[in-house]
């Protein structure tokens, strides 16, 4: 049993350091997406031509300001689309992890039984606690994934609909993280790796 439970602890430490990777991206995003919601709330102003003052006698230049911009903003969102992808890999790389630990847990010859399960061995975390954090966390960044991407999807409608207030909330909502309660997660961890007082 104590075999398993330390396959487990190996398990968690590569989540672990998939979260970290997670935050890395996540920090990247927030860049991002601030960048391109500074430039969709500039181009309203842009496309005015009395903003532009003594230059709006330069032939075309509301057209290649405006144009260069709208440039900007679609490198900005392929770039935004690249880190989704990522995210993407982690969310699924996680659920690998708990899939496999499922698997130890519940395949071939070694099916443990319920009361396996919920044995516990000193301050040591059971299987089944092990097994429901991985679930745990697989469901919770697979959520926050679902709503960075309905989170991109609500930039692209405000590019041409812009709304300052609805930009200020998209990105309060991406920074927040709200799928991913940080006390939660440490908690997992904490029990996961427990140690026995010698």
């Amino acid at each position: 049993m104590e075999t398993i439970i330390k396959k487990f602890q190996q398990r968690f430490k590569k989540v672990q350091g998939e979260m970290h990777c997670w935050e890395e991206l996540q920090s990247r995003l927030v860049s991002q997406f601030s960048n391109a919601s500074s430039i969709i709330d500039r181009l309203q102003v842009l496309k005015d031509v009395k903003n532009y003052g003594s230059l709006s006698c330069v032939n075309g230049i509301e057209d290649a300001v405006l144009m260069k911009q709208l440039q900007s903003l679609q490198n900005i969102l392929i770039s935004i689309n690249k880190t989704l992808e990522e995210f993407r890999s982690i969310t699924l790389s996680i659920g690998k992890i708990y899939r496999d630990a499922r698997q130890l847990i519940e395949g071939g010859s070694n099916k443990l039984s319920v009361k396996q399960l919920q044995l516990q061995i000193g301050v040591k975390p059971t299987l089944a606690y092990c097994l429901d954090g991985l679930k745990l966390l697989h469901e919770m960044h697979q959520s926050e994934y679902h709503l960075k991407t309905s989170l991109v999807s609500g930039l692209s409608v405000l590019t041409l609909k812009p709304n300052p207030g609805d930009l200020i909330a998209l990105q309060q909502l991406l920074v927040d993280q709200p799928n991913i309660p940080k006390e939660e997660v440490q908690d997992i961890f904490d029990i996961i790796f427990a140690e026995d007082i010698p």
